[in-house]
C-alpha cells in the first residue's frame, strides 16, 4: 500500500503538480502547497513550510531529504542521494548531480562507465544563485552562498561566498 501511495504521488506530481504555476504567481491557486503536499509523500524526508517551485525536476525523489523553510527554486534538475538543511533558497535553474561518467576505459563506451552515485549536502541558511551547478559529493556548508553560475566542484566552507567556474572563495559572510 505505501509503495502505491508513492507511486500515484509521483505521477500527480510530475503530470499535474510540476506544471502548475510558480508559487508567487496571483493564479497559483495553491500551487505551492499541492507540491509540498506531494513532496512530502516522495521524498524520504521533508520539513514544514517546503516550497518546491514549477518545473522542478528530481528523478525518483526517494533519496532526497529537504528541510524546514526550503526551497527548489524554478525548472531546478536535484538528483539524489541530496540532503538540503533548514532555510535553504535556491534560485531558478540550479543543478545538482550526484553521479558522473568514467572515461579511463577505452572497450567501453563511456556512456555505460557510470561512477557510484556521490551524495551532495548543503547544509543550514544557504543561498545557491540561479543556474549554479553542484557536481556530485560535494557539501556545501552552513551559511554559505554559491553565486549565480558558479560550477562547485569542491566543499565549500561555512559562511564562505563563492562564484566562478570552478567555484572559488570570493569572501566570508562572517570576516
Amino acid at each position: 500500500m505505501r509503495k502505491l501511495k508513492y507511486f500515484i504521488c509521483l505521477i500527480l506530481y510530475y503530470f499535474i503538480a510540476r506544471h502548475m504555476p510558480a508559487s508567487d504567481a496571483p493564479y497559483s491557486l495553491g500551487a505551492k502547497r499541492i507540491r509540498g503536499f506531494l513532496c512530502k509523500r516522495i521524498f524520504k524526508g521533508a520539513g514544514e513550510n517546503i516550497n518546491i517551485e514549477h518545473g522542478v525536476f528530481f528523478a525518483s525523489g526517494r533519496d532526497i531529504q529537504i528541510g524546514n523553510n526550503s526551497g527548489i527554486g524554478l525548472n531546478c534538475r536535484v538528483m539524489g542521494p541530496l540532503s538540503i538543511g533548514d532555510d535553504v533558497m535556491m534560485g531558478p535553474d540550479v543543478m545538482i548531480f550526484t553521479q558522473n561518467h568514467k572515461n579511463d576505459r577505452l572497450d567501453i563506451p563511456m556512456r555505460l562507465q557510470t561512477d557510484p552515485k556521490n551524495p551532495v549536502t548543503i547544509g543550514d541558511d544557504v543561498w545557491i544563485a540561479a543556474r549554479a551547478i553542484i557536481l556530485p559529493g560535494v557539501t556545501v556548508h552552513k551559511g554559505a552562498i554559491v553565486g549565480a553560475g558558479a560550477i562547485v566542484t569542491k566543499d565549500v566552507p561555512e559562511y564562505a561566498v563563492v562564484g566562478g567556474n570552478p567555484a572559488r572563495i570570493l569572501r566570508y559572510r562572517n570576516d
